[in-house]
């Protein structure tokens, strides 16, 4: 099996000058140069034989070829025609590796059914795999991609990824921050959320004008329980910090306008101690968890009756 090329700048550029190609801002490439950081996502992934690795934005195959050395098997997604046939060139020694080129998603909300499809048959193929994402991620899609791989029916065991440094900083934030968000309440209600490490610029090429960070995100099944309905919960929260400046109350209302009127929301809020005035960057996970799981019991009830 061939050795991982060198992923320098030098290499990179003598590569594309070969197939014409130059990096595309518009499909958020940045190519991580930093060996040691590529090894570093890849020890934290924590990848066995018995994993299935979704990467998406395989770029020259750098970091699929690490991770193909360790896993069983590896679905990796490039949008760009040129640099996905040049990284089948350069993965070529694999047979463990499936190649899509196209995007992963379908829209903002949904996944493409062949990434799915993929990763799903490559499960099949043995008993006791596990599905990991693990990936050097576009920042363009880089929130949509992990949000809604928690709407899958086969959850991830974990995900490691590089994304902006502002976007880590959202997913671990807490209550009262002003990182803290409807990013952060879906993933904490479900993970348990590690910033490993912070990277600069430099690191990538071309540079990015923003820092990057690798963030590794365990699947917590006894937090994910809480969760009677993910899909709602997943829309309750945008919901909720979509006016993140306007009071609860309002923004309840709002969210529930053809559902539940002033007198049962304001039931609601008072069974859970909350004033007119809180926000809902100020509640807890568990308490928009509660808040939730209340509002969708009384309108389910307004409708039954």
């Amino acid at each position: 099996m061939s050795q991982p090329k060198r992923q320098t700048v030098s290499y990179l550029t003598r590569r594309f000058k070969e197939v014409g190609l130059e990096p595309a801002t518009r499909h958020g490439q940045n190519f991580l140069i930093d060996m040691n950081l590529q090894q570093l996502l890849v020890d934290r992934a924590e990848l066995t034989d018995q994993d299935v690795v979704l990467e998406v934005g395989t770029g020259t195959g750098a970091l699929t070829h690490l991770m193909a050395l360790q896993a069983a098997a590896i679905v990796t997604c490039e949008i760009d025609q040129r640099l996905y046939r040049l990284a089948r060139e350069e993965l070529a020694d694999f047979d463990n590796v499936v190649f899509i080129n196209h995007d992963a998603l379908r829209n903002k909300h949904n996944y493409r059914p062949e990434v799915i499809d993929a990763v799903d048959a490559q499960l099949a193929a043995a008993p006791d795999r596990h599905f990991k994402l693990a990936a050097n991620l576009p920042y363009n899609i880089a929130t949509p991609v992990i949000s809604n791989l928690l709407l899958w029916e086969n959850l991830p065991h974990s995900m490691t990824v590089t994304i902006q440094k502002e976007m880590a900083e959202r997913i671990v934030a807490a209550p009262s921050t002003k990182d803290y968000g409807a990013l952060s309440v879906w993933i904490q209600s479900q993970c348990r959320a590690e910033l490993v490490r912070i990277m600069p610029p430099s690191v990538f090429w071309p540079r990015p004008k923003v820092e990057s960070a690798i963030i590794h995100l365990e699947l917590d099944h006894a937090l994910r329980s809480r969760i009677r309905d993910p899909r709602r919960f997943h829309e309750f929260t945008r919901s909720m910090f979509f006016h993140r400046r306007k009071f609860l109350r309002s923004v309840i209302l709002s969210a529930y306008k053809n559902e539940l009127g002033k007198p049962e929301v304001d039931q609601v809020m008072s069974e859970l101690h909350l004033r007119p005035d809180h926000r809902a960057e100020q509640l807890s996970v568990e308490e928009l968890l509660a808040l939730g799981d209340a509002l969708d019991s009384v309108a389910g009830k307004s409708a039954a009756g």
